[in-house]
């Protein structure tokens, strides 16, 4: 019996002694709930999305990493309050919206994904165009630039995404955000976006523009001018 007592005291006192430490470790009443790595989606309401994966390697300089930690999102040009925010003020400061748009690139393949992001018109609005404005300008971290007719995102949900399939866009796929130039061709999805121009330059070219390509870029047109 003595034996018996001395072995349970022993697991009682083993028992107590990883409490305290849990309660050091963690502790009392710690309600704080670490977040994981996500798992990509490939199916949302019926309909089949593509993988990450599936994209294929075309940029400019490669793929770019952020320095998440000092980014801006500089939002310029003829603007009656320019702003700049963060990576979390983008997110954080604006409705999020999800949808699932193709992107068709020149090169001849496709993808269809699943977008989670922010409405550029509602990033500009909070600008305040000027009457004046008449383009808008995307400038990456690479140096690759694009540009619409204002009236393209004003007048249409275009997203600039920080997710995709559920999961945060990875570097080689534009983090912290890419484009969701729907119903254009592909070289108009700019990745890692830094900064958005107001201009009333509508003659303005960017990159792949100013090498020959489109700049409507409109999907049931030629990509080549």
């Amino acid at each position: 019996m003595k034996k018996r007592a001395i072995i349970g005291s022993a697991v009682v006192v083993v028992i107590i002694i990883a409490f305290i430490a849990g309660l050091v470790a963690f502790g009392p009443g710690n309600g704080k709930v670490e977040e994981l790595e996500g798992v990509e989606v490939r199916e949302y309401q019926g309909e089949n999305l593509s993988s990450i994966n599936d994209f294929r390697e075309n940029s400019i300089k490669g793929p770019q990493q952020v320095d998440i930690e000092n980014y801006r999102l500089e939002i310029t040009g003829l603007a009656e309050k320019p702003a700049g925010y963060t990576y979390d003020e983008v997110i954080g400061d604006f409705d999020n919206y999800k949808k699932v748009v193709r992107l068709n690139c020149v090169e001849g393949w496709a993808v269809n994904i699943l977008w989670e992001g922010v409405l550029v018109r509602d990033i500009l609005q909070q600008a305040g165009p000027l009457p004046e404005a008449r383009t808008v300008i995307f400038h990456a971290y690479d140096g690759y630039t694009t540009s619409f007719p204002i009236e393209y995102i004003m007048g249409n949900d275009i997203l600039m995404a920080h997710k995709m399939n559920d999961v945060t866009i990875p570097p080689e796929r534009g983090f912290p955000f890419e484009l969701v130039a729907e119903s254009k061709w592909g070289y108009k999805w700019v990745k890692w976006i830094t900064k958005i121009e107001l201009s009333d330059d509508v003659n303005y070219q960017g990159y792949w523009e100013s090498r020959g390509y489109s700049d409507e870029a409109d999907l049931d047109k030629g990509f080549f001018d």
